[in-house]
């Protein structure tokens, strides 16, 4: 395997703590929602999670929906990623709803799904955690 690009990211505090690329550009203080008994107000480790995954998704799926000849220049995705307890452990899940204007429902499905296989962070999350994706 071929390293194409590292990011380096320091971090420290945990979930309310920082943390800081080695390039400054990422740069931002970290809370436990609210939800989770925090006091929210920043970002967190899955908002973070659920940006970089969107991002790399709709990537993958530039890739295989120019393969197959559709322009999905306008597709959006909008990703959850849940914090889950799981009896004394917890885990996270995942829904994606991939939304590719001007193709049936059934031909983004299709786009969806193969995207879904193409993309470096699906792949990495694959038999890790519950991930749901659909075209709506």
């Amino acid at each position: 395997m071929e390293k194409l690009y590292t990011a380096s990211v320091i971090a420290n505090g945990g979930r309310d703590g920082h943390i800081k690329s080695n390039d400054g550009i990422l740069d931002l203080n970290l809370r436990k929602p609210k939800e989770m008994g925090g006091q929210g107000g920043a970002t967190n480790p899955e908002q973070l999670f659920a940006a970089a995954w969107g991002a790399c998704y709709l990537g993958a799926l530039g890739s295989v929906a120019q393969h197959d000849g559709v322009d999905v220049t306008e597709a959006t995705v909008e990703v959850h990623v849940s914090f889950n307890k799981d009896g004394n452990a917890f885990a996270l899940s995942a829904d994606l709803d991939v939304h590719i204007p001007g193709i049936t429902t059934e031909e983004a499905q299709h786009l969806a799904d193969k995207a879904n296989r193409a993309c470096p962070y699906s792949k990495a999350t694959k038999g890790n955690i519950e991930t749901r994706v659909i075209a709506i």
